[in-house]
C-alpha cells in the first residue's frame, strides 16, 4: 500500500527551501506527499507527480481560517485534516528555529503540526540564534516527542545531543543530483546572491553600505571582463528590492554586463545560473552550498552564524567576510579568492544522505 506523508516546510518561494521539498519527493517516488501551501506551489511543482498541493491562500480557505480565528478555534483545521490521512509527517527546512519577538506563537504552531500517534521527522534544520534559556528548554521538551531529528550542523547537534533521537548530517542540498548543462566558456560569469539586510534586525542599518560595496565589486569584476548574474533567491524576503537598489547606483556603462535573475518558479534555471558561473559571491546560505557542490570558488558574505557554523563543519579555509565588516573588504581580495576558495565537498555529498536514514526505514522498508 502506498505510504502518505505530510510535508511541513517554509513555503514562501525561497529557492533553498523549495529544493528541500524537491529532493524529498524525488527520493521517494512511490510515496504520496501532501503539502499545505500557497497555490503558487501547484505551478512550481507541477512536474512532481507524487506531490499534492492543498492551497492555503484561496478565498474559501482564507475565509474559513479567518472565521476559526475569530471564534478562537484552532485555525490549522485544513492542515490537520490532511495530516489525519497520512502515515507520517516530515518537517523539512533550514533556519526553522530562530528566536524572535513572535517565537511563542511559533511554538504553538510547532506543537500543532505534529500528528498524533504518528511518526514525525525533523530534517535539515539548524537551531538558533536564540538568547533565552526558556526558548531552548521549550524546544528541548518538544523535540523529545519526535521520531527522528537530523540537524545540518554540529553546533545545533551538540545543543541536543543528549536526546536519543537526535543526529547530524551535512546539508540536504548536497544530495542534489543535477547534470550541469554546457555553457559558453568564452564568457566569464559571476553569480552574486543578494539579500536585503534591513529585514533582519541585527543588520537594520546596513542596506546602503552593502549595496555600495557590491556596486564597487561589480565594477571591479566588469573591468576584469566578467559578466554578472545578480540573484534573488526569495522575492518575499526583499532580494529583488536589493537588486533594484544596486542597479540604481551602478554606472550605466556597466549595466549591459549585468543580468538579473529572480527565482520564483524556475528551479532549474536558478541552479543553472550557479552551475554555469566561474565564481560565486554568496550572501544566501544555499548559494554557498550550491557553489561548493558544483566545485566553484565561493566567497561567502556571512550574515548569520548558520553560515560560519557550516563553513567550520566542512573545513572551509578560504577568505570570507562578515556582512557587518563588508565595507572594509577590498574588491581585489575577493578577486584573488578565485584561486584559493575551492573546497572538495565529496565527503559532505556522501554524508548528506544520512538525513534520510530513519525515514528510509519507513518509506523504503529498509
Amino acid at each position: 500500500m502506498q505510504k502518505k506523508v505530510m510535508i511541513n516546510a517554509y513555503t514562501k518561494l525561497n529557492l533553498g527551501d523549495d529544493l528541500f521539498i524537491k529532493i524529498l519527493c524525488e527520493r521517494y517516488p512511490q510515496t504520496r506527499f501532501y503539502l499545505y501551501a500557497p497555490k503558487e506551489y501547484k505551478r512550481l511543482f507541477k512536474k512532481v507527480r507524487n506531490l499534492t498541493i492543498f492551497p492555503n491562500n484561496i478565498f474559501i480557505v482564507r475565509a474559513i481560517n479567518y472565521l476559526l480565528r475569530t471564534l478562537k478555534i484552532n485555525d490549522m483545521f485544513f492542515r490537520s485534516f490532511l495530516g489525519d490521512k497520512c502515515d507520517a509527517a516530515v518537517y523539512i527546512g533550514g533556519s526553522l528555529f530562530m528566536q524572535n519577538k513572535n517565537w511563542k506563537s511559533q511554538v504553538r504552531n510547532l506543537k500543532q503540526i505534529k500528528l498524533k500517534r504518528k511518526p514525525f521527522y525533523l530534517l535539515g534544520a539548524n537551531f538558533g540564534p536564540y538568547t533565552d534559556d526558556e526558548f531552548y528548554e521549550i524546544h528541548n521538551n518538544i523535540f523529545r516527542e519526535y521520531t527522528d531529528i537530523c540537524f545540518r550542523d554540529s553546533y545545533s547537534y551538540k545543543l541536543f545531543q543528549k536526546l536519543p533521537n537526535v543526529r547530524m548530517a551535512d546539508d540536504i542540498i548536497f544530495q542534489l543530483n543535477y547534470k550541469i548543462p554546457r555553457r559558453d566558456a568564452k564568457i566569464k560569469r559571476i553569480a552574486i546572491s543578494v539579500i536585503k539586510p534591513s529585514l533582519r534586525p541585527h543588520l537594520s542599518q546596513l542596506d546602503n553600505i552593502y549595496y555600495e560595496k557590491l556596486k564597487d565589486i561589480i565594477i571591479y569584476f566588469c573591468e576584469k571582463g566578467y559578466h554578472i548574474d545578480l540573484m534573488s533567491f526569495c522575492e518575499g524576503e526583499g532580494d529583488g528590492q536589493a537588486i533594484a537598489e544596486i542597479k540604481k547606483i551602478l554606472p550605466e556603462k556597466y549595466l549591459n554586463m549585468v543580468r538579473d535573475h529572480y527565482y520564483k518558479y524556475n528551479i532549474e534555471e536558478s541552479i543553472n545560473t550557479i552551475a554555469n558561473s566561474d565564481f560565486v559571491i554568496a550572501t544566501r546560505f544555499h548559494s554557498m552550498v550550491l557553489g561548493w557542490l558544483f566545485n566553484k570558488p565561493v566567497f561567502p558574505i556571512v550574515y548569520s552564524k548558520k553560515m560560519t557554523n557550516v563553513m567550520n563543519d566542512v573545513g572551509f579555509k578560504g577568505s570570507y567576510t562578515e556582512l557587518n565588516s563588508f565595507e572594509h573588504v577590498k574588491a581585489e581580495e575577493i578577486y584573488n579568492s578565485i584561486e584559493t576558495n575551492i573546497i572538495d565537498v565529496s565527503k559532505q555529498v556522501e554524508n548528506s544522505v544520512n538525513h534520510f536514514k530513519e525515514l528510509d526505514k519507513l518509506l523504503l522498508d529498509k
